[in-house]
């Protein structure tokens, strides 16, 4: 290069799935026909219903031009309509709900919108890598909160109660958890509130997998206080098997949405109308359509544990979401050992736990969203090469 890569690129990594799949992309390409257990794009299509309408409003001559950047007016009724009657969380669509393209997205306009160079910015440990990488981005610090096996995943608030929040600006949770599967609580949303008040830090709760293998809607949102300290992000990419549509959501008060609009507008003109009024076809998605996905995600699980103990690895069963999450042996080395074997000797990849930090080390993470054959295959790769973990 004839310049410099910007000091900011050396405190992040390129995302691990992005090296991964390349690799994996260059076996296949060698005829070594990888089965890919790690990433959850989901290969589920969305509904008829949503395709159809996507189709339609592309037909016509008037749709395709640059969007408002405030998201479509009746994506945003449809969003307040859906979190009404799934999660009982009344808001206004005109102020506090804001389209984005997909809550990936989110995650690094809120970062930009908010952080100063030095905020500390507490990430759940295990966790999303992204929350990690946008705060370093956007200036702020890391700082590592555990969620504990000890506690079903939950987190240690004692531990965090005792310690001093001054610097803190973001705190980032997600339940249901990716990749543990744990659900929060009740208790869980009101001493994080309790948490934030006291501390006066914005809580972002990533909320994307509520719908999957789970009937425990809740949102950080519903409980007394939720709105004041409190934003949410949300996506159809799992819930609605819209992960490459890049359609998702933040809500919260006005004051949040315009902040995070000033850097936002900046940076996008807006999401295709198609794609907008597809998505507010697919949140009229009937329960039908979901117990479906469900059915398909459940077929799978029961597939994957049953990987998983072929492979000597521990499990909670309560688990939810789109992956299984699993301890492995005492006798191996780390999750990275087992991925790296399985990938090397049976040409199964599945994720090694480190990638969601330190937490992490002794888990792998088996991703539901490939065919149901596909795990059956791997099971008797695996016999083949009589690969086990005492």
């Amino acid at each position: 290069m004839i310049i410099k890569e910007a000091t900011r690129l050396g405190s992040v990594q390129e995302y691990y799935f992005s090296g991964k799949n390349r690799q994996i992309a260059a076996m296949n390409l060698n005829g070594e026909k990888v089965i890919n257990l790690g990433i959850g794009s989901p290969d589920l299509k969305p509904s008829d219903e949503t395709i159809d309408v996507l189709y339609a409003i592309a037909q016509k001559d008037d749709t395709h031009g640059y969007q408002p950047y405030r998201g479509d007016s009746a994506l945003r009724q449809e969003i307040a309509t859906w979190y009404a009657d799934t999660f009982k969380v009344a808001c206004l669509p005109d102020e506090e709900v804001l389209p984005l393209a997909g809550s990936k997205e989110g995650i690094m306009h809120i970062s930009m919108a908010f952080i100063n160079q030095g905020d500390e910015v507490l990430v759940p440990d295990p966790g999303y890598p992204t929350y990690s990488s946008a705060t370093l981005l956007a200036g702020g610090k890391v700082r590592n909160y555990k969620l504990k096996e000890s506690l079903a995943w939950q987190i240690d608030f004692e531990e965090l109660e005792a310690q001093d929040l001054s610097k803190v600006k973001i705190m980032w949770t997600c339940f249901p958890n990716m990749p543990t599967g744990a659900r929060a609580t009740d208790e869980t949303y009101l001493r994080l509130i309790a948490l934030a008040k006291k501390n006066s830090f914005l809580i972002v709760n990533d909320n994307p997998y509520s719908l999957v293998l789970n009937t425990e809607y809740k949102s950080i949102l519903y409980y007394p206080g939720g709105f004041d300290v409190a934003v949410e992000l949300n996506s159809l990419s799992k819930s609605h098997n819209m992960a490459g549509w890049r359609v998702g959501w933040m809500l919260g008060r006005k004051a949040y949405i315009d902040a995070v609009v000033k850097f936002k507008s900046n940076m996008d003109s807006g999401i295709f109308l198609g794609i907008q009024r597809a998505a507010v076809e697919a949140l009229q998605n009937a329960p039908e359509w979901h117990l479906k996905r469900n059915e398909t995600y459940s077929l799978r699980r029961k597939l994957a544990e049953q990987l998983a103990k072929r492979l000597n690895l521990s499990f909670d069963e309560s688990q939810v979401g789109l992956f299984l999450w699993c301890k492995i042996p005492d006798s191996v080395e780390s999750g990275e050992a087992v991925s790296d074997i399985l990938l090397e000797k049976a040409r199964v990849f599945i994720t090694p736990g480190f990638v969601f930090g330190s937490t992490g080390e002794r888990y792998v993470r088996i991703s539901l969203c490939t065919h149901h054959d596909n795990y059956m295959e791997a099971i008797r790769r695996l016999d083949k090469a009589k690969i086990e973990f005492k």
